[in-house]
């Protein structure tokens, strides 16, 4: 009879990593968890991917990269400095992050070899979720993540992993082309921070983003006296970051009593891996190299469109819902939403809750019976007591097929959705969050407006410059985050209250909107990941369309939907209000009453996860050719 009560093998392992993981990050007090939720680092608990009971050689070098991977930026990074020098702009601010890791994770490899492998072995496994080996145009390669690569490579001398070789060839002779100088710089100061990061801008400046970095934070102040009292504040910042277990002190700096607690863990680590490994697990081969490209890089405005252009990108916004207002603000703001839809909440709330059951059905686990070994049946007990020759009947529980889900709610933010519209947008996105959160599925909402009417300070740059012709679009973009992926929704329940905010609903660019959504979704390490969007019309801009063709915008909204559709991982789809939104989606459904908003969104979001999403992207089309 199989014993139930046979210790698990696994924890030993965890305790091991556990306590590795806390010496390498100079933190005694660090918990460790192990989620299913992606890794990362919450109040003072780190979260690890969780580990079978089959201790399977690539579940366990994963963990020991997350983990390494998590250490490595407790120990070395100080947040007061890195929030310093970041940039405003998206690109610019993502290839500064990635370069930051990448400088953490060398530190670690070159002093500890080991883990150098165990950060091969997370970087193998983020190249394969994202599919990097299948990349073949530099359009779709993120250059953030090739920056990183080539940093890495050059301050550690370890090869390229292998699922993340052909991102980085289609970069390389770009990078070098463009940056090699620079980056070079940053190999030589990994050991400081501030250096590091002042030599991150400069790379970013030679990749073409040097528009996106903002104010200098550097550059001398009107007034010495206060500038030299700011440089003393951020010298003592600096100074105390040790207290938070962030300092900048290079592995080589460790004391001895350290080193020696790193590697008597590392040790326990080495040993419990050693007696669970598993020799079945094939290792992933190398990928061959192939020719680098030979073209010079090219930077368009759009990654869907070569001939869309952006006059100018410097006084574009991306922001989170709170720094738009005080708390106070928000929480008035939200008290009203809840206020004038309380009648509304109860039938959202019902529609919701028959998404959550389908939802609920489909992640419920079988069983197995009548096995020879596994958890004993005791409802066929029965059986043998009537007939002791009958053999003892085992089962086993199936692991769920329900994958890995994302699903981002992108809300038109534009004046005509001023009133009922965006309040019924608002409490459906509300009430859908927390339904999806409920069954494991992330949920994030975005907005999207301009920050001002009929242009901004980019067209009065443009009345500056003498009125150049086809300029593009001439705004100032508002693309405001009400609920990131990763927080859940307790805290980002009163953000929603934002879009109540007289002045804040302006113009609408929705096809840079739908670009910058789907490159957020992009990088996510989910398995499946869905996009809807929202909106009650074309895009409209007054500043742009005055100087641009007429259908200008809502060109390259096509481009972008039709980059998404046929070339991308994410499944879009879209709900119009009063506003035919099929003629640019494949799957969408258009509303002539938006009090029927939320159970569009129910009925959109279900119809999803009930069927594969190719076959109803097929009976969407069928549906059209017969009306």
């Amino acid at each position: 009879m199989t014993d139930q009560k046979t210790p698990n093998p696994v924890e030993p392992f965890k305790k091991a990593l556990g306590e590795a993981t806390r010496a390498m990050a100079n933190e005694p007090e660090l918990n460790v968890a192990y989620s299913v939720d992606p890794p990362g680092v919450a109040n003072d608990t780190l979260r690890l991917p969780q580990i079978s009971r089959r201790m399977t050689r690539a579940e366990v070098m994963l963990a020991r990269g997350e983990a390494d991977a998590q250490a490595l930026r407790m120990r070395f990074h100080n947040d007061s400095t890195h929030n310093r020098y970041t940039p405003r702009g998206e690109t610019a601010r993502t290839i500064y992050e990635a370069m930051e890791n990448a400088r953490c994770e060398s530190l670690g490899a070159r002093a500890m070899p080991g883990v150098g492998d165990n950060l091969d072995a997370k970087l193998t496994d983020q190249a394969t979720k994202r599919g990097y080996s299948e990349i073949s145009t530099m359009s779709e390669a993120p250059v953030a993540e090739a920056a990183a690569l080539m940093l890495r490579q050059r301050a550690t001398g370890r090869d390229i992993p292998a699922g993340a070789a052909q991102l980085y060839d289609l970069w390389k002779d770009g990078l070098e082309g463009m940056a090699d100088e620079s980056i070079d710089q940053l190999v030589d100061c990994l050991d400081d921070q501030v250096a590091f990061a002042k030599a991150a801008r400069q790379v970013i400046e030679d990749l073409g983003y040097g528009d996106q970095l903002g104010e200098d934070p550097d550059a001398p102040d009107d007034n010495p006296e206060e500038q030299d009292e700011a440089d003393e504040s951020e010298d003592d910042s600096d100074d105390s970051g040790g207290d938070e277990g962030q300092d900048d002190m290079p592995p080589d700096e460790m004391s001895t009593e350290e080193s020696d607690d790193v590697d008597t863990q590392r040790a326990e680590v080495e040993a419990v891996m050693d007696d669970s490994e598993s020799d079945s697990d094939d290792e992933v081969p190398a990928e061959d190299d192939g020719d680098p490209p030979t073209a010079p890089p090219q930077f368009p405005d759009s990654e869907a469109s070569k001939d869309y252009r952006i006059y100018s990108r410097m006084h574009d916004e991306q922001i989170l819902a709170e720094e738009l207002c005080d708390e106070q603000e928000l929480e008035r703001l939200r008290s009203y939403l809840d206020k004038q839809l309380e009648p509304l909440k109860g039938a959202v709330s019902r529609l919701a809750n028959k998404l959550q059951r389908r939802l609920q059905a489909q992640q419920n686990r079988s069983w197995e019976f009548d096995l020879e070994e596994g958890i004993l049946d005791a409802g066929r007990l029965a059986r043998v007591v009537t007939n002791p020759m009958t053999p003892l009947s085992f089962k086993m529980e199936n692991d769920t097929e329900f994958k890995d889900t994302v699903v981002t709610l992108l809300i038109d933010n534009s004046g005509s959705m001023r009133g009922r519209p965006i309040s019924i947008a608002a409490i459906s996105a509300d009430v859908l969050a927390r339904t999806l959160e409920r069954c494991n599925v992330k949920v994030e909402i975005l907005g999207f407006t301009t920050k001002a009417w009929k242009g901004g300070q980019a067209r009065e740059d443009w009345l500056k410059e003498g009125r150049p012709a086809n300029p593009g679009r001439l705004n100032d973009l508002r693309h405001i985050i009400y609920k990131g992926a990763d927080s859940p929704w307790r805290r980002a329940r009163r953000n929603l209250g934002l879009m109540m905010r007289e002045g804040l609903l302006k113009e609408n660019i929705d096809g840079e909107a739908l670009e910058w959504a789907h490159n957020r979704m992009r990088n996510r390490p989910e398995q499946r990941k869905i996009m809807m969007v929202i909106s009650d019309g074309a895009p409209v801009d007054d500043s742009t369309l005055s100087v641009n063709p007429s259908n200008y915008l809502e060109r390259h909204l096509r481009d972008v939907i039709d980059m998404i559709e046929r070339k991308s991982p994410v499944e879009l789809l879209a709900i119009g209000i009063g506003h035919d939104v099929t003629r640019y989606y494949e799957r969408a459904v258009t509303i002539t009453d938006v009090e029927q908003l939320a159970g569009a969104m129910t009925e959109q979001l279900a119809a999803l996860f009930d069927t594969d999403p190719r076959a109803a992207s097929r009976a969407d089309r069928m549906a059209k050719r017969r009306a």
